[in-house]
């Protein structure tokens, strides 16, 4: 899905990377979207700056259903690394520029292939673009003009026009002319927030990282929402769902983090002879207060790591008592995937070597043997209405919830003016 997929350098063994003028991004699947489209490339393009500021030199332009922008001695690896995370981004190429003269064309082409160095044997092709109308020849005439020196400097490479290793393509236009053939893919998607905002459930496991990052791939804005024990939990705890959330935000270029105070509420579930049920109530628990936390964020809809099946609170009908807790839309990207799909995800975007980290998880102090993977919800309910505080106790919760700004820059600031103490990480079950 995120794999670079450069055509020239899979067969001939270099890149033009290193040497490139400019990186020309293309648009995603959203350019299918009619009356939208202008919007979401507008919201791309605010991303894409985002991601540029680091790069004071790099300078932006836009066009119908393209992104170009001109390195000016900044580094492209770099940019490219970086501006593949953006989403409604399908793809990304290295390109070199040169004067729209046939002359400068056929010598910068010349360089082009000595940087790519095509190996023995490798199909090729010239596909021309002829887009400012009044250059001398013709896209058909430059195909031909331009793969005939070519071939004769480089007698490895062989002619195929269907479906060559190595499509040398021109876009010819008034003062310049980009030339390049790699296609380093991008996460595509639509862009970042434009199908709304929606409150993530970020424990510190495999699982909610990855549902987020799907989330954020299909145009939801997400703001992380963790549910912490002081002090059953350790600092080192804390920063480990923070780093997460700091991954997160490579793709999103920022990224809210809600910490919530969840031992009062926790602890109020022991002891009252239900512990078949505790998860159950649990989560129910955590909804109920992100439901509020999305109230108060203008959010419009919960995300959470749930895979059909895979532990007690995630059978169909744990799922359904759990999910009664909250009026919002529960978005459950996760849910029909096997965990290996899920790991390999995980390990695409970044986050596994995190997730996989042995800080204690405070559920773990709390967890039956024996949950329940059918509870009842009549009994869940009457056990909620009949806890002393209940309502208040998930109230001083909400009240009580740390909010930074995550960057990937590692320069994260409260958002809050409530400080909390240190300590967290809640498994989400």
């Amino acid at each position: 899905m995120m794999r670079d997929r450069e055509t020239a350098a899979a067969t001939s063994g270099g890149s033009s990377i290193e040497y490139a003028d400019m990186l020309l991004l293309r648009f995603g699947e959203f350019i299918l979207k009619g009356k939208n489209r202008t919007r979401f490339e507008k919201t791309v393009l605010r991303h894409v700056k985002e991601m540029v500021k680091p790069y004071p030199k790099a300078v932006l332009s836009k066009e119908f259903g393209r992104i170009y922008v001109t390195l000016n001695g900044e580094p492209a690896r770099e940019l490219a690394e970086a501006l593949k995370n953006v989403f409604g981004i399908a793809s990304i190429s290295p390109v070199k520029v040169s004067r729209s003269e046939f002359e400068d064309i056929l010598a910068v082409s010349r360089t082009f292939l000595e940087i790519i160095a095509p190996a023995q044997g490798t199909t090729f092709k010239v596909s021309a673009r002829r887009v400012w109308k009044d250059f001398p020849h013709g896209s058909i005439e430059m195909n031909k003009l331009i793969a005939t020196p070519l071939l004769q400097g480089y007698p490895g490479l062989l002619v195929d026009v269907k479906s060559p290793e190595l499509e040398l393509k021109l876009e010819i236009r008034e003062g310049h002319t980009f030339i390049f053939c790699e296609q380093i893919a991008g996460v595509g998607g639509f862009p970042l927030g434009t199908n709304g905002k929606a409150m993530l459930l970020l424990s510190g496991g495999i699982d909610s990282p990855v549902a987020g990052w799907s989330s954020m791939r299909r145009g939801l804005e997400v703001e992380c929402v963790h549910f912490y024990s002081y002090p059953y939990t350790s600092e080192l705890a804390r920063q480990k769902v923070v780093d997460l959330a700091r991954i997160l935000s490579r793709y999103a270029g920022v990224i809210k983090l809600h910490l919530v105070p969840f031992t009062e509420v926790q602890t109020s579930f022991t002891g009252i002879g239900q512990d078949n049920l505790i998860i159950t109530l649990m989560r129910r628990a955590m909804l109920r207060i992100t439901t509020q936390l999305a109230e108060r964020e203008g959010a419009l809809a919960v995300v959470t790591g749930d895979s059909l099946g895979q532990v007690a609170s995630q059978t169909l009908s744990s799922m359904n008592a759990i999910g009664r807790a909250t009026v919002l839309p529960l978005l459950r990207p996760l849910v029909m995937m096997d965990k290996s799909e899920i790991v390999e995800l995980s390990k695409t975007i970044g986050t596994y070597n995190l997730s996989i980290l042995p800080y204690e998880d405070c559920c773990t102090l709390f967890v039956p043997k024996s949950p329940t993977t059918n509870p009842n919800l009549r009994i869940v309910e009457k056990i909620e209405a009949t806890l002393p505080g209940y309502s208040a106790r998930l109230d001083a919760a909400v009240a009580g919830t740390e909010t930074l700004s995550i960057t990937p820059y590692g320069d994260e600031k409260p958002s809050d003016v409530v400080t909390v103490q240190a300590g967290l990480q809640e498994e989400w079950f």
